[in-house]
């Protein structure tokens, strides 16, 4: 295989096609013909000397050969955009685009507003923020560097501790006007409390003085699968909630919010922790390293929501 020089476009064919099942759907992401398609998966199967699909009217389908091809073929396609970028972003100035990913919520908030300053600083420099708050594919998603609120980070990428993160529990006084404070744990599951993001099973975790961990079932007649439509509810006084002092921190100076049951503290499934991800590739990529070095800058003094 080594032997012939236009294999690399046959391999990113292959997964292509592998991953639609349809040579005609891979034809059309490649912008080709689907007889080309066909072609060069014939070729990449003599030059194999294995049959790599089932083909039926219907849809084509990997055989085994196919199914441990297209593991090894993954692994070397990303060695080789990793090395790509790698080997272009040697020089010390940064240049070219950025990609960073952050969470919807604290990428708006706390991400946004640091990057025109990084960019005055650097002319050669553009920048792409992605705003998901579902987990992206550093590789395949063509990722800079990706902050990520997690207990554990990746294992298959460097991951560098930026801050950690604090929660509190809290209510509008207009909701514990009309329902009353709770002042123990026990009393949640007679109030109006919102699920995190609809991803902790509707199940509290608050850690008392001395550490022991409670959980508390919590239940919400209105449920959000994003934390600023949580935090707005919890301002209109519909209910309690666990929510980041970043985004909670003015309404809790200005008395709009009341930070309730402070002896516990709160935990969620995406832990207290934000790491910064990127690939081995990107280690020593200077784009990568001055917006690391500007968060880090940021993140070293003390922050409003910590000195509420």
């Amino acid at each position: 295989m080594t032997q012939h020089k236009n294999w690399l476009p046959a391999w990113e064919c292959f997964i292509r096609v592998a991953a639609a099942a349809s040579m005609a759907s891979a034809a059309r992401e490649l912008g080709c013909t689907r007889a080309q398609v066909s072609k060069q998966m014939a070729e990449l199967e003599r030059s194999f000397g294995v049959r790599l699909f089932d083909r039926s009217t219907r849809r084509i389908s990997l055989t085994p050969a196919g199914e441990v091809f297209q593991q090894h073929a993954l692994r070397t396609l990303e060695a080789i955009a990793g090395t790509e970028v790698a080997l272009s972003n040697l020089g010390d100035a940064p240049y070219g685009t950025l990609r960073v990913s952050a969470t919807v919520s604290f990428g708006r908030r706390c991400i946004a507003p640091l990057l025109p300053g990084l960019l005055a600083n650097h002319p050669d420099l553009d920048c792409e923020l992605i705003l998901t708050d579902s987990v992206v594919d550093l590789v395949g998603d063509n990722i800079d560097l990706a902050l990520r609120m997690t207990r554990l980070p990746p294992e298959d990428a460097v991951a560098r501790r930026i801050l950690s993160l604090r929660r509190v529990i809290c209510a509008s006084p207009a909701y514990l006007e009309r329902h009353g404070e709770p002042t123990d744990p026990q009393a949640l599951p007679h109030h109006q409390c919102f699920s995190t993001v609809l991803r902790d099973d509707h199940i509290w975790l608050l850690r008392d003085a001395i550490g022991r961990e409670i959980r508390i079932p919590i239940s919400s007649r209105l449920n959000f699968n994003n934390v600023e439509a949580i935090y707005d509810a919890v301002l209109a006084g519909h209910g309690i909630a666990i929510l980041p002092t970043y985004l909670c921190h003015p309404e809790l100076a200005r008395g709009e919010l009341r930070a309730l049951l402070k002896a516990y503290e709160p935990t969620t499934v995406f832990g207290s922790e934000l790491y910064a991800c990127y690939t081995p590739s990107r280690v020593r990529v200077a784009k990568v390293k001055v917006f690391l070095d500007a968060l880090q800058g940021h993140f070293s003094t003390a922050l409003p929501w910590d000195r509420t």
